[in-house]
């Protein structure tokens, strides 16, 4: 009676699991790109000071 429950129990599982690893690599690649940008942003914002320049 109750052979359709691993079936459907293991379809689910891979899609939360795969859910799950999308959303989390998708978050460490955001914050590298926005650590990325900060670090640029903070370089000009040296550069600048350094310069005396708007």
């Amino acid at each position: 009676m109750y052979d359709w429950f691993p079936i459907v129990f293991i379809v689910f599982k891979v899609v939360v699991l795969g859910t799950g690893m999308f959303f989390a690599i998708k978050w460490h690649h955001d914050q590298a790109k926005k650590d990325a940008q900060d670090k640029k942003d903070e370089e000009e914002r040296r550069k600048r000071d350094e310069t005396g320049g708007p």
